[in-house]
């Protein structure tokens, strides 16, 4: 049986989740980003622990199917702005969404806009400022390394759209007494 789990966003969640499904005597042969596939078919009262002990790390059990959709959206975003390379040429986030899940990008973004609240496009955006967030606090890279990096097409275009979301310049983000940053689970 597969089950759906919301707000697995990273390495961490997928062992956690792990655990816990173990710890409920499932076997669990193949867990990823908000999936976990189990054996034994869990019973009534394995779900019904199963919830609650998720719901106190901060996970979910999801049961309908868009908004199962709308979490696979997530974590594909997710997965593209932190792990992979945007400056990659052609590299369309919404192309690749609408490719992995193999579904009309117009419905998949209705459908994301419905179930969040949020737009795909402000939350790709959101994303890239939480990794950018990151990027500045390691130092390692200028501004105009990262604008590369997150695929933007100037740091002028990364500036904007980071004091737009924060309020703050990269810059005086960088020299910030305090760098706030957002788990992925929040945005």
């Amino acid at each position: 049986m597969t089950l759906h789990i919301k707000n697995m966003v990273c390495d961490r969640c997928i062992r956690v989740v792990h655990q816990q499904l173990e710890n409920l005597g499932l076997r669990v042969s193949d867990i990823t980003l908000g999936t976990a596939e189990v054996h034994p078919e869990p019973d009534e009262e394995q779900l019904g622990r199963l919830a609650p002990a998720l719901k106190d790390l901060g996970f979910e059990l999801i049961s309908k199917d868009k908004d199962r959709l709308a979490e696979r959206i997530k974590n594909i975003i997710i997965e593209l702005v932190h792990h992979s390379n945007l400056s990659e040429p052609h590299m369309n986030i919404m192309r690749v969404i609408a490719d992995r899940l193999n579904r009309d990008y117009a419905y998949l973004s209705r459908l994301f806009s419905e179930n969040e609240d949020i737009t795909i496009e402000k939350f790709i955006i959101r994303q890239k400022v939480e990794k950018i967030k990151e990027l500045l606090q390691y130092g390692d890279l200028n501004l105009n390394e990262i604008a590369y990096k997150m695929g933007y097409s100037s740091s002028a275009h990364l500036s904007a759209q980071f004091k737009h979301i924060t309020g703050l310049s990269p810059s005086r983000y960088r020299t910030a007494e305090k760098q706030e940053r957002k788990p992925l689970d929040k945005i």
